[in-house]
């Protein structure tokens, strides 16, 4: 009865994603060091992640915001590497934040989550 259900895949799932992250993580550690660094230097800092899907791509959109300005990543599977921006103004940084994510959801990506940055 186990055998109706067994399938044998046509790939290996874990090669083919460990083939497109080679290198990933260190372009990703660069890329984003500015932007892991920023509550270390500023006090009263929020977090916020929006994870957004369409089709099969996954897409994050962060940012960080202090007292004296603010931070926003954006990790997009159609470009190379993560984007970064810094703001002297944090409003201006959540406005944009929140037009980013309003045209994301008018372009057909559907917001999976929106809190706190997941850990673990």
């Amino acid at each position: 009865m186990n055998e109706e259900f067994e399938l044998e895949a046509d790939f290996d799932f874990d090669e083919d994603l460990e083939k497109d992250l080679v290198g990933f993580d260190d372009d990703f550690d660069e890329e984003l060091a500015e932007f892991e660094d920023f509550d270390e230097e500023f006090e009263n800092v929020a977090l916020r992640t929006a994870v957004m899907q369409k089709d099969n791509m996954i897409a994050l959109l962060c940012i960080k915001t202090a007292t004296v300005g603010a931070a926003i990543c954006r990790v997009d599977p159609r470009e190379d590497r993560p984007a970064v921006q810094i703001y002297d103004d944090a409003l201006a940084a959540v406005e944009w934040f929140t037009k980013s994510l309003r045209t994301s959801r008018r372009n057909g990506w559907n917001v999976i989550y929106d809190g706190l940055p997941l850990k673990g």
